[in-house]
């Protein structure tokens, strides 16, 4: 649910400006059935043209309330619209108890950062200069030169990372969320390539995502000059949130397990582990690209969502 006060007037026009329309009225009602369609598909159901069901779409998305995604197409790439929130509340009067409403903390960690890992070929990484292991050997993961890889692959196993944890001692938690940009690891690339992503937050499985591919029918948008043609060039930038009630990918529900569930409290970290079981019906490994590979300049960033409360 999507909570705004009259103490967050910025965000509260932003999204009354986006909910005073009845064209984007019917977007969000389109999408409560229909997540994973295109702003095409949109004009289409809604029988307007193409360019209102784009400019009306980015206006949502401005405000937080959809999001979007760029996936391949059979001719060029397109545009993928999905719901952020189920519920809208505006708050016309201060919250008795809390300050400082809905605060995040951020970081970045950087890919070749990971704490531990146990990986099966086809394996290997680079950093924007060149390759930093011998292909195909896991033992190589040990080397410290692995800490500035930007693009991580394997075919197998999982990988962990573990954050600090740096938020006031009197909150309210309302979500953990982990953001990369990752896609599946196939022989030199293939975008019809699924493979089932595990997620663990805190040692706790939260769910799966299924990969629809290997990206390689263009190039990265911030690949280097050496990289091949023939090699994966790009992923699809993920988010994986944990909130009170459910954990989500991209908004779309993976599983019940919530923020309770996680027990926080009992650990000095906040650990991230994601990798393919070999139980996985789609065994199609993954690659994790940081700031120098693939299309989004970022490497796994977390955010945490809380309430500061107030004393009395």
């Amino acid at each position: 649910m999507l909570e705004l006060s009259i103490n967050e007037p910025d965000e509260l026009v932003k999204v009354a400006h986006a909910l005073s329309s009845h064209t984007r009225l019917n977007i969000i009602k389109l999408l409560l059935n229909h997540n994973n369609i295109n702003v095409n598909e949109i004009g289409e159901k809604l029988q307007i043209p193409t360019s209102t069901a784009g400019v009306n779409v980015r206006v949502l998305e401005e405000a937080g309330l959809i999001q979007t995604e760029i996936l391949p197409a059979s001719r060029g790439a397109m545009k993928i619209c999905n719901r952020n929130f189920d519920d809208v509340r505006f708050i016309l009067n201060p919250i008795a108890g809390y300050k400082n409403k809905d605060q995040s903390y951020e970081i970045e960690m950087p890919i070749g950062h990971f704490f531990e890992f146990d990986v099966q070929p086809t394996c290997g990484m680079a950093n924007p200069d060149a390759m930093l292991i011998v292909e195909d050997d896991p033992s190589s993961f040990f080397f410290p030169e692995c800490k500035t890889a930007e693009i991580i692959w394997f075919r197998q196993g999982w990988i962990e990372y573990r954050f600090p944890k740096a938020f006031p001692q009197k909150h309210h938690l309302n979500s953990v969320e982990f953001s990369l940009e990752i896609c599946s690891e196939a022989p030199n690339f293939n975008n019809d390539w699924p493979s089932d992503i595990t997620i663990w937050i805190n040692h706790v499985e939260i769910g799966n995502w299924t990969s629809p591919g290997d990206f390689g029918d263009r190039r990265g948008k911030n690949n280097p000059a050496w990289w091949q043609d023939s090699s994966t060039q790009y992923g699809l930038l993920k988010t994986f949130r944990i909130d009170n009630h459910r954990s989500t990918v991209n908004n779309e529900k993976i599983s019940d397990v919530c923020l309770e569930d996680l027990q926080l409290g009992s650990f000095p970290y906040i650990s991230f582990k994601l990798g393919v079981k070999p139980d996985a019906v789609n065994k199609g490994g993954i690659n994790i690209f940081g700031h120098g590979f693939g299309d989004h300049q970022q490497d796994i960033i977390m955010k945490i969502h809380y309430d500061t409360i107030a004393d009395n």
